[in-house]
């Protein structure tokens, strides 16, 4: 079963994945004319005063970004940028840049298109995300493309953001604490629990506050291990361009990469960090109290921004700076180490974040998997749903979870598949939407 799932994943990951993520976030950041990027101060801008939704919506602009971010600011900024540059060579991090870069214009037509195509359930809660802008904004042949993201998308979270987390969290926390992974399962059942049955105003509570401190927190311990070492960021960020373009020479523990390997593992752990091309992020953004679908989506498209040319760049400098590659260990323990090295006590912050990072990502994308179920069976899937949701955790802690990371990393690439078909074809309207939108100030 394992090679079977293996090979699946390589040609769901293989070149022509690749391609078209890449492909769609060029031709959106073209229609777009690099808007995106040009206007993230004024996305940041709209962040702050969306703290207060206008229009009609559940909750502020704000709260979507920040239960977007509680979803996408997860393991994969620990452990994810660390096995990326371990399987792939410094290199990664450069073509997770890159996916961001691209991917900030993906985000922004996600949120765009979910807001503008959004509708009510029959508990007149609104409803948003790829397969709604496929069913009413695309030509009935293609709506079994809303189906396929929505079957795949209620089943991806169970693997990626909910049994890979709480296995995540148990792991570190039996090997820095001796803490028994059953233990860890049913505390994180129990508070993932209290949030996710109160749906999506209590989760939205949570992340707003809880999201901004634990990224700042992080983003700032990041800042003082590089700020120790300034002088040796620029040969670094050399090395890093340098990798990207030639490979990675082997060195100690370390196996070496090849430019495919650093391509191909840096764009899919930076889409599994920062999900641009998902569509997951614009099912919390089509809940917002907003009536300027160009507005929200300008905000969407920070999430991107945060998420990786920001968290997982940090991390991914420092452990390229204190040297940990050739040290033979990978994921969340890399990620300690390199910390543990530039701090006493570095690792157990570290494992903090880990457990903050993958809590808030239980909660986040339980929502996603909701919405998702409400589009298959209607409203009366979601209480069903959230007990499976929180009866999942535990069992992650207590699995060998090598068989559920592949499955649920080939799941990613089939949810996205849908969701990048359906930007490319609605492409045209998010490229007038916001013409309209920038010539309506103006």
């Amino acid at each position: 079963m394992t090679e079977f799932i293996q090979t699946i994943n390589g040609w769901a990951w293989g070149p022509f994945m690749l391609i078209l993520l890449l492909g769609t976030g060029l031709y959106l950041n073209l229609g777009l004319r690099f808007m995106t990027i040009r206007n993230i101060p004024a996305g940041f801008r709209l962040l702050f005063k969306g703290r207060k939704g206008q229009g009609a919506g559940e909750i502020s602009p704000f709260s979507a970004l920040m239960t977007s971010l509680s979803a996408t600011i997860g393991t994969g900024n620990i452990a994810g940028v660390a096995t990326a540059l371990v399987l792939g060579g410094p290199g990664a991090l450069f073509w997770m840049w890159i996916t961001a870069l691209l991917g900030m214009a993906t985000k922004y037509a996600e949120a765009v298109l979910a807001v503008h195509f959004r509708e009510k359930d029959a508990q007149g809660r609104y409803c948003g995300g790829p397969m709604y802008y496929i069913k009413n904004g695309l030509h009935r042949r293609w709506h079994w493309l809303g189906f396929l993201f929505a079957l795949f998308g209620s089943l991806a979270g169970f693997g990626l953001a909910n049994t890979v987390q709480s296995n995540s969290v148990s792991q570190v926390l039996f090997t820095g604490f001796d803490i028994p992974p059953l233990y860890t399962g049913l505390v994180l059942m129990v508070l993932v629990g209290a949030v996710v049955l109160g749906g999506i105003k209590r989760i939205a509570r949570v992340a707003s506050w809880l999201v901004p401190f634990m990224a700042i927190a992080y983003i700032c311990l990041g800042l003082v291990v590089i700020g120790m070492h300034l002088s040796e960021v620029p040969a670094a960020i050399v090395y890093i361009v340098d990798s990207a373009m030639n490979g990675a020479a082997a060195a100690g523990g370390f196996a070496g990469a090849s430019v495919w390997l650093a391509l191909r593992f840096g764009v899919a752990r930076g889409i599994f960090s920062n999900e641009a091309g998902l569509g997951s992020a614009p099912i919390a953004h089509a809940a917002a109290q907003t009536d300027q679908p160009v507005q929200q989506g300008m905000v969407a498209m920070l999430g991107t921004f945060i998420d990786t040319l920001i968290v997982c760049t940090i991390t991914g400098l420092v452990i390229v700076i204190m040297d940990v590659l050739p040290s033979g260990q990978t994921g969340a323990a890399l990620t300690a180490m390199a910390y543990a090295k530039a701090l006493p006590g570095g690792d157990l912050v570290v494992t903090v974040g880990l457990c903050l990072f993958a809590f808030t990502t239980m909660i986040g994308w339980s929502y996603y998997g909701e919405r998702c179920v409400v589009y298959l069976v209607g409203v009366r899937g979601i209480l069903p749903f959230r007990i499976l949701w929180v009866l999942a955790i535990p069992i992650g802690t207590m699995t060998e979870l090598n068989l559920i990371w592949l499955v649920a990393d080939t799941l990613n690439a089939f949810m996205a598949i849908p969701n990048l078909i359906a930007l490319l074809l609605l492409g045209p309207l998010v490229f007038r939407l916001t013409r309209e939108h920038f010539e309506s100030d103006t």
